[in-house]
């Protein structure tokens, strides 16, 4: 059910909004504002949901053949992690 109400918004985001209209991207400014909150729903996690999708995360990692984890060392950790990150920003520059 649809329930009428008024709402205040900047000029700016009124023009922005009638410009997605107008572009065809939503059929009224009413339908772009609930998509918008239907977004904000969605991307909304409780911690819980942080803390299952880390724990998915990991599993997946751990599931890698042993040959695409990144060896390191305790005391030098740190300098090994940003080597691989200049290393990768340089290949990625270069095309490689």
């Amino acid at each position: 059910m649809n329930i009428k109400t008024t709402v205040t918004i900047s000029e700016r985001n009124l023009r922005y909004a009638e410009k997605m209209v107008e572009e065809g991207v939503y059929p009224s400014v009413s339908e772009l504002i609930e998509a918008s909150i239907e977004q904000m729903m969605l991307n909304r996690q409780s911690p819980d949901d942080a803390v299952a999708n880390m724990a998915d995360e990991i599993r997946q990692r751990m599931e890698l053949p042993r040959e695409q984890w990144i060896p390191l060392e305790g005391d030098t950790m740190f300098e090994e992690v940003r080597a691989l990150i200049s290393k990768k920003k340089a290949e990625k520059r270069n095309g490689v």
